[in-house]
């Protein structure tokens, strides 16, 4: 295949809700230097090496196993060759998202190399590093044999990988070798309705850490236009912390069952006690995604519903059957 440039082979993620805030402190560097790296007889694939490399989307991380730990480049071993694990979210034919598994080598690697036999850098007294997490990606190192190594990534004084480091990774020149479906992130169902594939029972979560308060009475609330997003709660997840739905149905809620929805959920009935996880619940959001309250319905076990205005304040009600009803697919 013809060699391509990675759109960003280091991925920059924000942590804390500040990107680029400042944080100053007393900075010794990191702990002492790695030894050298184990060498592997026989690369195979990033399937076999490095299965949950960048594994964060779908599912968690893989329990501690039989992986090289990453090192100093050995004098003895030559590197020939990079080899990068990862993942990406790719569109689906016939619609809908997955999440692919990639490999992707480079033979250019002097400018990688010689970054990487660079010394840790380490400070004195007082920095300021800013608070965004700089994740590298999962990389071996080859040799002519074969042979592979974890390279260990110095660091700079904040603990990131060096500047060297980085600037070597975005200038490699990738070829793909193998890509492999490992997941589906969208259905094309979801997306064809706007929604999302997965979303958390909002009503038990509240009610779980503390009953909110019961609706404000009056008036029937305007909307907008609203979609509606149905998910199914596994048995498995039911009852638990923050349990999570699968994507059932969805679309646009007609305006006629809408207007009867918002009646309901202008209700001053106060939610009965109850404690049986919902199997079903609906998600009512803005059409347009203008702001706006959430809107979220149990449609089975205890059926209640909880108003989450988008400054806070959530507020829980009692709903019925009828309701339900109004919910059904679209």
């Amino acid at each position: 295949m013809s060699g391509m440039r990675p759109g960003g082979t280091v991925l920059v993620a924000a942590v804390l809700g500040m990107a680029l805030g400042g944080c100053a402190g007393s900075a010794t560097g990191p702990a002492d230097e790695p030894g050298p790296a184990r060498i592997v007889d026989r690369w195979t694939s990033c399937a076999q090496a490095a299965p949950q490399a960048d594994a964060v989307l779908l599912t968690p991380p893989a329990a501690a196993r039989d992986e090289p730990e990453s090192g100093r480049i050995d004098p003895a071993f030559t590197p020939v060759a990079v080899v990068l694990c990862g993942r990406e979210i790719r569109p689906r034919p016939g619609g809908g998202q997955e999440q692919v598994a990639t490999e992707r080598r480079a033979d250019e690697i002097g400018a990688l190399v010689d970054a990487l036999r660079l010394p840790t850098q380490r400070a004195d007294g007082e920095i300021a590093c800013t608070l965004d997490m700089i994740v590298p990606p999962w990389l071996a190192l080859l040799d002519e044999r074969g042979r592979w190594l974890r390279p260990y990534l110095p660091t700079d004084v904040c603990g990131k990988p060096r500047p060297e480091v980085r600037a070597a990774l975005d200038g490699l020149r990738l070829t793909t070798v193998d890509t492999r479906t490992v997941g589906q992130v969208e259905s094309s169902e979801a997306e064809a309705a706007g929604c999302s594939q997965r979303w958390a029972d909002m009503v038990w979560v509240e009610t779980s850490i503390g009953r909110p308060r019961p609706p404000a009475p009056a008036t029937v609330p305007s909307a907008g236009p609203l979609r509606l997003c149905v998910y199914q709660v596994p048995t498995s997840e039911q009852g638990g912390g923050k349990p999570a739905g699968d994507f059932e149905y969805g679309g646009p809620l007609p305006p006629e069952r809408q207007a009867g929805v918002l009646r309901a959920l202008a209700t001053t009935r106060t939610a009965d006690d109850c404690a049986t996880p919902a199997s079903r619940f609906a998600v009512l959001r803005p059409l347009n995604g203008a702001g706006g309250p959430d809107r979220y319905v149990e449609l089975d076990g205890c059926r209640r519903f909880l108003v989450v205005p988008p400054a806070g304040g959530a507020q829980l009600g009692q709903g019925d059957a009828a309701l339900a009803a109004l919910l059904g697919p679209v």
